[in-house]
């Protein structure tokens, strides 16, 4: 699997957290470097880091970057300085849930010891990046092994490499899917207002060299009439303890399409995105960005001026349209609490 191993959207240096700017893609590749907690809070909340396994990891290794400077600034009192820096990392966006796990889990560590406290922080954001990249490609062998024959397979928004640590969710059944000589075509939703999928999804397939069309949002339920694919494969931001699923807006039409139509709904996340915390998808919180994300598009309007426009981010799929949960502790069919407790019991 090493070939699809190239694109390193996070990069940890000396210097501070490497991001490979998603706003500027496909057309640039740039990375910027952020040296600070609200540096990387804002690389959360502009879109430059997006996915929310990737969002958790940056802010791991945000929290990383204000213990470096807090105790570089006063060995004495930097846990209570550092409570700032947390406040920043934590508003900087509300859905994913894996963000609110990497701060808890890096927080954990805050435990007075009267050693420099920098290198146990850093490795731990570290090991946050490392298995994440391991449980993706996990996470693809056991969602690759499901498919039985070449398949036509439709993906949402981005969940590959540039949304985790590398390899991707979504993204990582199809390139282990890919592998294995079962996947006969990708087709990509252009996901509408920020075209992940255009933007992002098409060209990392491109460079695996992974045959992929790019559709209108639009075209979906039409690709699954034509009986053009066997499954809907997508990643997810936050997943209830009933098992409903908050994901990229426009997924809870496709699974809804896909139900109707015969095709299987597939949703791929590590168990980091599971808030058994939250009983069902009607308590997630359901970020709503500026309607100016719709209006226009990389500065140009498309909209009449004046006009308004509704802009939530993500929607929910009520867990009965999801037909396989597929983890790095293994596959759940058919979601529901019980089954969810059992999962997360296997530790």
């Amino acid at each position: 699997m090493e070939k699809y191993d190239s694109i390193q959207p996070i990069r940890w240096s000396r210097k501070g957290l490497l991001l490979l700017d998603q706003r500027r893609l496909p057309a640039h590749r740039v990375e910027l470097c952020c040296r600070s907690a609200s540096e990387v809070a804002d690389a959360i909340r502009d879109m430059v880091v997006r996915g929310a396994p990737a969002i958790g990891i940056a802010a791991a290794y945000g929290v990383a970057l204000a213990v470096r400077s807090r105790y570089q600034e006063n060995p004495e009192s930097w846990r209570e300085a550092i409570a700032a820096d947390l406040d920043i990392l934590t508003t900087s966006r509300p859905t994913a849930v894996n963000l609110f796990w990497a701060l808890k889990r890096m927080a954990a560590l805050m435990v007075p010891d009267g050693e420099d406290p920098v290198p146990r922080f850093e490795s731990e954001a570290i090991a946050i990046h490392d298995e994440d990249i391991a449980a993706n490609h996990r996470m693809g062998e056991l969602g690759a092994a499901l498919i039985s024959e070449p398949s036509g397979i439709l993906t949402h928004c981005n969940a590959g490499a540039l949304a985790t640590g590398g390899y991707g969710t979504a993204l990582g059944v199809i390139r282990s899917a890919f592998a294995a000589g079962k996947l006969r075509q990708v087709y990509a939703d252009e996901t509408r207002p920020w075209l992940q999928g255009a933007r992002l999804t098409a060209w990392e397939l491109e460079k695996d060299g992974i045959p992929a069309q790019l559709i209108a949002d639009g075209a979906a339920a039409y690709l699954m009439q034509r009986g053009m694919i066997r499954w809907v494969v997508v990643g997810s931001d936050r997943i209830a303890a009933n098992g409903d699923v908050a994901n990229k807006i426009g997924t809870y039409g496709l699974a809804v399409n896909a139900r109707h139509h015969g095709v299987g709904f597939m949703v791929v996340a590590p168990t980091s995105t599971l808030d058994m915390s939250i009983a069902s998808g009607l308590d997630i919180p359901i970020e709503e960005r500026s309607s100016e994300e719709v209006l226009n598009f990389q500065g140009i309007s498309i909209a009449p001026q004046g006009g308004t426009a509704w802009n939530p981010v993500f929607d929910v799929t009520p867990a009965a349209l999801v037909d396989v949960l597929v983890t790095e502790r293994g596959v759940v069919k058919q979601p529901n609490r019980e089954k969810l407790i059992a999962l997360m019991a296997k530790g």
